[in-house]
């Protein structure tokens, strides 16, 4: 069973006889919000959308239905109806977890001195720090080639296993990338999924190479609501979502 059949398998079961009040595909997130006030988020791959004016061919309405019909989106290989997914497995989810710990993944993470970081998916407040603790970070973005900050994603297929931390986007969940990303960063001694998108649910994440999750409750749904139709992303969620880590 892949990492989404998981996240879909544990989220169906939570999901009970919710339903849902609202969604909102937006250009840099989707969000959804729940009939009881909880929501979550999940980036959306806008440079993907295709279609014409119309990006989302799936179920219409979105609002009104059971949350467990959107999680069987999870089945999909379109990218933003997978973002859907996601966000309303982070809503349910997401809301009132346990064992977290508040604030950056780094005031955890422990990083030696000689260690190589690997991180895929770019997250530039990390980067200074990361770089004077460690002895040196690779960074592997959907670029053509290489350049001098960034390296292109496919180059982590054969980077990763040379380094003890990998620091990997959640959004590898949504493109199909999570399983593989996972086998060839096994041996790292720090795997950790990172970002906004990230489902809080160690359960789906047991016996993966997986050490943390760190990602976000949202604290002023009808705030996140309005951000993500407005275009907005994680700069704009500050105040509105706390950040959690938790450790596996």
């Amino acid at each position: 069973m892949n990492i989404r059949q998981r996240l879909k398998e544990i989220s169906m079961s939570r999901a009970m006889d919710l339903s849902v009040r609202d969604v909102r595909i937006g250009l840099g997130y989707t969000a959804v919000l729940l009939e009881n006030n909880q929501a979550g988020v999940a980036y959306t791959f806008h440079r993907e959308m295709i279609g014409g004016c119309t990006v989302f061919k799936g179920l219409r309405p979105l609002a009104g239905r059971t949350a467990q019909e959107l999680l069987e989106l999870f089945d999909s290989k379109d990218s933003i109806e997978s973002a859907v997914a996601l966000a309303t497995c982070n809503a349910i989810s997401n809301a009132c977890p346990t064992k977290c710990l508040d604030g950056d993944i780094l005031d955890y993470l422990k990083l030696d001195p000689d260690d190589k970081v690997g991180m895929v998916g770019y997250f530039a407040p990390l980067v200074p720090m990361i770089r004077k603790k460690a002895s040196s970070l690779m960074i592997f973005e959907q670029v053509d080639r290489a350049g001098d900050v960034m390296l292109p994603e496919s180059d982590a297929y054969r980077r990763l296993p040379e380094c003890q931390v990998a620091l990997v986007t959640s959004t590898a969940i949504l493109n199909h990338t999570i399983d593989d990303i996972l086998d060839i960063a096994s041996s790292c001694r720090e795997l950790v999924l990172l970002g906004p998108s990230t489902p809080l649910v160690p359960e789906a994440f047991a016996q993966t190479p997986v050490t943390a999750l760190s990602g976000v409750t949202v604290q002023n749904p009808l705030e996140i609501m309005r951000i993500v139709s407005e275009g907005g992303g994680m700069r704009l969620f500050k105040g509105y979502v706390k950040k959690l880590n938790l450790a596996l």
